[in-house]
């Protein structure tokens, strides 16, 4: 079943009642959020559900990413567990295009958007494979290899090169930082 999708001027108009829950990594997260979002990024959620549900017995809550094709899968996993959560259709990319504000901590590092990333991942490895490929044909696989994780990234709306790149440091949430995010949505 669909996640329920709410526009933004759906959630513009209800924000202040709405519990927003952004699973973008915590380097997007800082690049700019929705006023009031807090920050559990999808790959936590299994630690994470018991405050979801929590939270999600006092109000409503949302799911919200870059594009909202991670948030709508958050919605999907918190439904298998009886949680119900909408999506913000076109995530910050829609919420800022039409011309809301975003928060940006003071201080924090931004990080690259996790599409930015894997676009950055993906065309070193295609031109890495074509350039070596010249002096060892056996490394153009790896532009192949490349190529076909997209079009299957394309066909199942998954990304094993986002859940890749969200392991690394920069990606990750300071175990403090996401423990008060737990504590604040249980309480």
């Amino acid at each position: 079943m669909a996640p329920t999708a709410l526009t933004v001027d759906q959630v513009n108009a209800r924000l202040q009642e709405l519990t927003v829950i952004d699973v973008r990594s915590p380097g997007e997260f800082a690049s700019g959020h929705l006023p009031g979002a807090h920050n559990v990024p999808l790959d936590h959620f299994d630690t994470a559900l018991p405050a979801l549900q929590a939270a999600a017995d006092r109000g409503d809550l949302l799911m919200v990413c870059a594009s909202g094709a991670r948030s709508a899968t958050a919605c999907r996993r918190l439904a298998e567990q009886g949680v119900t959560a909408a999506t913000l259709t076109g995530g910050t990319t829609a919420w800022t295009q039409q011309g809301h504000d975003i928060h940006r901590p003071a201080g924090t590092r931004t990080g690259w958007a996790m599409d930015r990333q894997v676009r950055l991942a993906a065309g070193s490895l295609v031109l890495t494979g074509l350039l070596v490929g010249r002096r060892w044909n056996a490394a153009r696989w790896l532009s192949a290899g490349v190529a076909g994780g997209l079009v299957f990234s394309a066909l199942t709306d998954t990304c094993g090169m986002a859940r890749i790149l969200a392991a690394l440091p920069h990606n990750q949430a300071e175990t403090a930082d996401l423990d008060a995010t737990l504590a604040a949505l249980t309480g």
